[in-house]
């Protein structure tokens, strides 16, 4: 087992290896991507295209970015969250080469990534950077700008505009573009390059929700079409936990957990991971006790982090708290019914709210799932 992978060594037909006999296969499970693959045995370090290895950084203002390291699989769709000023942008310009770490090394494909520093114009011919920021020229045809370093055929080419949702608009010049049009153009520009590995730093930042969720679908379609490699910076868990196959949090330029989505979700390193990806409640080793008598859940004196949709509104009050509705708030597909029981109030989501202010409800929590903060 290595790291999240699955690795069995086996001959070229299926049997597991003797003593003096050398595998020729691999068969790889990627939990993560949920596939499974059989490689030849010389083919399994090219799953590897980036390896990140103790990247470090301080900049002139005292911000620290602390030794970090990580590596992406190919056809892996990687998100980078963290609070504002966590590093998650330095972390990816570092990535892309387009600034020179402090210390430590990016290898992509194998090969060292050159900073500013050595480069006279930054960047890899291999990696895409997409900002927020569309950085497109003005008064250019869109056909324009996408003829310039395009690599791929006609056939090709319209292909991915359509995919990018774009066709329609070759002929405009770029000021006669909305922001959300703008982005999807800038996408496409990169990826007529041909590059292997793309760099999304916040791209939805400055987009409305209609654009937004176009974008969304645009780069999702791209990994189904193309399998491109991806590394996605966001603050938003909506961007996030639909998205990525890996999910990397850091906190003041610190790594604080990283794994799978679901599995950051559900069992959090602490209340700041917790919160970056969605609401909760934080209930102290004191306010736990309250839980004792639910079967299954036994306080163990830390923290208790809970989901609103674990809370259940039930019938039965055997195995559940009473307490009275404070407040029922409205959040579109979903009610958070607000429940005053002894010593707290809970937060319980649901899809059928069939309560109203004032009245009187059991809220049952199952042990399945539920986590305690590492201390």
């Amino acid at each position: 087992m290595d790291g999240k992978l699955l690795i069995i060594r086996v001959l070229s037909d299926g049997r597991k290896p003797g003593p003096d006999q050398v595998p020729e296969m691999f068969f790889l499970y990627i939990p993560e991507m949920e596939r499974a693959l059989l490689l030849p045995a010389g083919n399994l370090g090219n799953m590897t295209l980036l390896q990140v290895s103790d990247i470090s950084k301080k900049d002139a203002l005292g911000f620290e970015l602390q030794p970090l390291s990580f590596n992406v699989l190919s056809g892996q769709k990687v998100a980078i969250m963290g609070a504002s000023g966590s590093g998650k942008s330095t972390l990816l310009r570092i990535i892309a080469g387009w600034v020179q770490p402090g210390d430590g090394t990016v290898l992509f494909e194998g090969n060292k990534v050159l900073g500013p520093d050595y480069r006279l114009i930054p960047g890899h011919p291999g990696i895409a950077y997409l900002s927020q920021h569309y950085e497109l020229r003005n008064n250019y045809r869109v056909e324009e700008l996408l003829a310039y370093a395009n690599q791929l055929s006609d056939e090709e080419a319209m292909q991915l505009f359509d995919i990018c949702r774009i066709s329609h608009l070759l002929k405009r010049k770029t000021d006669q573009l909305s922001g959300g049009e703008k982005q999807r153009i800038s996408l496409a520009r990169l990826l007529v390059t041909k590059p292997k590995l793309l760099l999304l730093d916040e791209p939805y930042s400055n987009l409305d929700l209609i654009h937004t969720q176009i974008l969304k679908t645009v780069i999702r379609d791209l990994g189904e079409a193309y399998g491109i490699t991806s590394l996605l910076v966001s603050h938003d868990p909506d961007d996030v936990l639909p998205w990525a196959d890996h999910l990397i949090i850091l906190r003041d330029g610190q790594l604080v957990q990283q794994g799978i989505p679901s599995e950051v979700y559900r069992q959090p390193a602490d209340e700041y991971a917790a919160g970056l990806l969605g609401d909760y409640q934080l209930f102290t080793p004191e306010k736990a006790k309250v839980f004792a008598l639910m079967p299954g859940i036994v306080i163990n004196g830390r923290s208790l982090v809970v989901r609103p949709e674990q809370f259940r509104l039930v019938n039965d009050g055997s195995e559940a708290i009473k307490g009275v509705v404070k407040e029922v708030l409205f959040g579109g597909s979903y009610h958070d019914v607000v429940v005053e029981v002894p010593g707290n109030l809970l937060t319980v989501r649901t899809t059928t709210p069939q309560h109203g202010k004032g009245d009187a409800v059991f809220v049952a929590l199952s042990s399945k799932g539920i986590w305690f903060l590492p201390k």
